[in-house]
Order: C-alpha cells, then structure tokens, then sequence
C-alpha cells in the first residue's frame, strides 16, 4: 500500500547526521554543508516507486551536480529487507547513475529526525539548511506511462538557486512506506 511524505513544515532546519556510505568510510551533515542547495532523499533498492524514477534521479544528479549537493540514505530495516542492504544499494547505485554518497541509517533515527515516511522522499534544503521544498520527484509512477522527467523536484530546486520561494502546493511524495524495526516506527 502507497504511502505518502509527512510534508514537514517548510523552513525546518536540516537535521544533522553521521552515518556510514555505502562503500566505505562516514559522511555528516556538517561535510556536505555550503552548497546554495542541499538534497536529502531517502532511497531503497526494493521498493517499485523508487525503481521506477531512479535513472531519473540519477539524470537529475548530473544536471545539477556543480549547483546542488545531493546525499541519498537507506533506512529500511534489512533483516527483513535485505535486497535494501549495503550490497543492493551499492548495485542500485551503480545501475541508477548514482554519483552521490549513498548512506546506511541501520539504527533508522535520521528517517526519524528528518520524518521520512516513504521511498522516495525528497527533501530539499535552501543554502542555510532551511527546507524549501519536500514532495514528489514528478508524477511517473509504477502503474503509469508518465515519463520520468523530475519536474515537480527540478522546478523547486530552480526556485531555491534562483533565490525565490518554491511556489505552493507542493504534492507529497508517493511511495513504499519505510521498512520500520519493530519500535521504530513514527509517532
């Protein structure tokens, strides 16, 4: 069953994070921070939405890859997830055109602390780590044929490099619901 994005309340500070990347060695907040645009998107290898939008995400990278700083994290619970463990994900990466750090949050407090409900979901932070836009990367989706551009996600990430206000409704992003452990699931 679909689940979709919390819609934190825009202006919320970017929470902080350390966490190991896929492949080797940590990645925090504070060694990404300073670019004029910060994206946050919580990811799985599993999961058909995400699937379906990944080489576009992996596009989406590359066009904006000397403008805006991107990090994708994995937080499902591979226990019983395991296609969503550091292997798939480094594969996932790799058959997506992923060039930027993929992070494993095995204890799942950074989806907590950023109340990421689902995969995909976007957060994209303004130059001072301020959210300015949470939601859908377009409206392609695994039962459609609209084809996978990131309109929704490319359009409020012009508005932040362009220094204005992301233009209101922002439509939640549609997605599997995060693969919770037993506990941690959101209040």
């Amino acid at each position: 069953m679909p689940v979709t994005s919390f819609m934190v309340p825009l202006g919320t500070p970017a929470p902080g994070f350390d966490l190991p990347a896929v492949g080797g060695g940590h990645l925090s907040l504070d060694d990404i921070k300073g670019a004029p645009a910060t994206l946050v998107v919580f990811l799985s290898n599993h999961c058909p939405y995400v699937r379906r939008i990944e080489a576009g995400i992996g596009a989406f990278a590359a066009d904006y890859a000397d403008r805006v700083t991107i990090v994708a994290i994995g937080s499902n619970d591979v226990v019983n997830y395991p296609d969503d463990d550091a292997g798939h994900l480094a594969e996932q990466a790799a058959r997506a055109g992923f060039t930027f750090p993929y992070l494993i949050d095995e204890t799942q407090e950074v989806a907590r602390a950023y109340r990421a409900a689902c995969t995909p979901d976007f957060f994209l932070f303004d130059g001072d780590l301020r959210l300015a836009y949470r939601g859908e990367f377009d409206d392609a989706r695994p039962k459609n044929d609209v084809p996978v551009t990131g309109a929704s996600l490319r359009a409020a990430t012009d508005a932040v490099l362009s220094g204005t206000a992301v233009p209101e409704p922002q439509h939640p992003s549609l997605g599997c619901g995060i693969k919770w452990k037993p506990g941690n699931e959101p209040t």
